[in-house]
């Protein structure tokens, strides 16, 4: 019994611990699910600092695991909530959790999840909630989508992704790695790369590289939009075809072969030149511009 809380108390996020635990449960990675348990403790401590916890401030971790970041957030914050979709998890955890009364575990998918209740029903009356996780790659974005959208009241989103979309979250104008998602999530967070994380640090290794990024939700967006469905749409449809013009784009979801000509005199007066292509504008830009766009709409409407 004694060893049992011996074991428990040590990380579990070092390779030997984590294989170890794998051994015991016989526990084989769910290739569907996106499994790669993170095995460096000096990652998990930048993934903790980033998050800015206390003991009056809460974490809702995405995907624990086996408890490897669940234990050092635990250790951090005053209560940690964390969201399992893999029930063959939830004995490990009832274990690896056992020293962490703060910790408690929910099983359930997180797009399926009502989160808000979540929120209400864990963090009420704390300073503060952060969003906490190593996100399996192939969901990463509708993940972060559905925090954004669905306007949770946490303070940071710290999560692990692959470093390829934390470069497109992060991307300026003008860039191969800008669009759609840039946008979308530079209109809630500012955004900031904390690390970059070797492929080798995780159990089983992933085929590329990973980085933790950080998105600190804004107090109110960088630009002013009346239609936030509509202004959304406007930057997808722009980003339709890349190599497109936005002209060509806009005038492909929005105008008929006879009104697409309305389209330029629209862009000229949003300070567009139709020919550009949609990774050059900026946020401000496309923000003028749907407003120009959606007026010109409802007036034709009329």
């Amino acid at each position: 019994m004694n060893n049992h809380k011996q074991a428990s108390h040590e990380g579990v996020g070092t390779p030997s611990r984590t294989n170890q635990i794998l051994k015991k449960y016989g526990l084989v990675m769910k290739k569907s699910l996106g499994q790669n348990f993170l095995t460096d403790a000096n990652i998990l401590r930048k993934i903790v600092g980033a998050a800015e916890l206390s003991p009056s401030k809460g974490a809702l971790e995405i995907g624990p695991g086996i408890g490897a970041l669940t234990q050092p957030l635990a250790q951090a914050a005053g209560k940690v909530v964390a969201l399992e979709i893999d029930q063959r998890l939830l004995p490990i955890l009832e274990e690896t959790l056992e020293p962490y009364p703060n910790a408690s575990v929910v099983h359930g998918d997180v797009l399926k999840q009502d989160l808000s209740g979540i929120f209400e029903e864990h963090f009420s009356g704390l300073d503060g909630v952060s969003v906490v996780a190593n996100l399996p790659y192939y969901i990463t974005t509708p993940i972060i989508m559905k925090l954004l959208e669905e306007k949770l009241p946490f303070e940071h989103i710290v999560v692990m992704i692959q470093k390829e979309v934390a470069d497109r979250m992060a991307a300026n104008p003008g860039g191969k790695d800008y669009g759609s998602l840039s946008i979308a999530v530079q209109y809630y967070c500012d955004v900031e790369i904390v690390c970059i994380v070797p492929r080798t640090v995780f159990v089983p290794a992933p085929n590329v590289d990973s980085a933790v990024i950080k998105l600190t939700l804004r107090g109110k967006p960088p630009v002013e939009i009346e239609d936030e469905a509509f202004f959304f749409d406007v930057v997808q449809s722009s980003f339709t075809q890349r190599r497109k013009t936005i002209y060509n784009n806009l005038g492909a979801r929005f105008f008929s072969k006879e009104t697409k000509k309305n389209l330029e005199a629209i862009l000229l007066s949003s300070g567009v030149e139709p020919n550009r292509r949609a990774e050059t504008l900026s946020i401000s830009e496309f923000a003028e511009l749907s407003k120009q766009l959606r007026a010109h709409l409802a007036q034709v409407k009329e």
